[in-house]
């Protein structure tokens, strides 16, 4: 795995040159380094958003600010004592609102993971609800954070199609379908738990919540 990069460099660099050579697009190893130019000029844009997009992150992590928040406000939805579909429907929007402050999927459900599995266990609903539920919060802000490493990929695609567009055109035309998304999925998932359908092979209520046995 840590010969990909330069196999595929190796693959289509020597099927470009055949290829080159055999229409005789290319003629000398001038000819390569002026191709070689013309395509990296094209990914200049993406580059310098890169660049800037690192920066951001890391201070972003450097400054703990996503951790801080996504401790903070897990204790905050513990000590609420909600049940049922509000502390569901709670839990998906604290997700989703973690997601526009920190970019790895691995990072916020090992936050959130070891404090809202137990707590819900213990309330009755099992580990696939509140995965389930994380899920739905997580994916449907991904596209409208600026944290996600594919943000500035995805606008550097876009400006070959419009020069225009940037930072607060891409999240404006995505937030719509953010949006929709939440809600049907969200409402899927409280039909789902409405006719007390399982989420996995095990049954739904793990815990009773009084004599907190199995």
């Amino acid at each position: 795995m840590q010969a990909i990069v330069p196999l595929l460099m190796l693959g289509f660099l020597i099927a470009g040159l055949v290829y080159g050579l055999v229409a005789r697009t290319i003629r000398s190893d001038k000819d390569v380094s002026a191709m070689a130019s013309d395509s990296m000029a094209s990914m200049g844009g993406y580059i310098v958003l890169a660049f800037v997009a690192a920066q951001f992150i890391a201070y972003f992590s450097w400054s703990n600010i996503g951790m801080v928040t996504a401790i903070s406000g897990a204790a905050a939805l513990k000590s609420i004592g909600l049940t049922g579909l509000p502390l569901i429907l709670l839990f998906i929007i604290v997700s989703a609102g973690l997601n526009l402050l920190i970019g790895s999927a691995s990072a916020k459900w090992a936050i959130m993971g070891p404090v809202f599995v137990p707590m819900l266990m213990l309330l009755g609903y099992s580990p696939e609800l509140a995965q389930a539920a994380y899920r739905i919060g997580d994916s449907t802000t991904n596209i409208i954070t600026p944290l996600m490493p594919y943000f500035p990929v995805v606008i550097a695609f876009a400006k070959k199609y419009d020069k225009s567009v940037g930072l607060g055109t891409l999240i404006a035309t995505m937030l719509p379908y953010s949006i929709a998304f939440f809600l049907l999925w969200a409402v899927m998932l409280m039909i789902w738990m409405g006719f007390g359908i399982p989420l996995g092979p095990d049954a739904p209520l793990l815990f009773d919540a009084e004599t907190l046995k199995p």
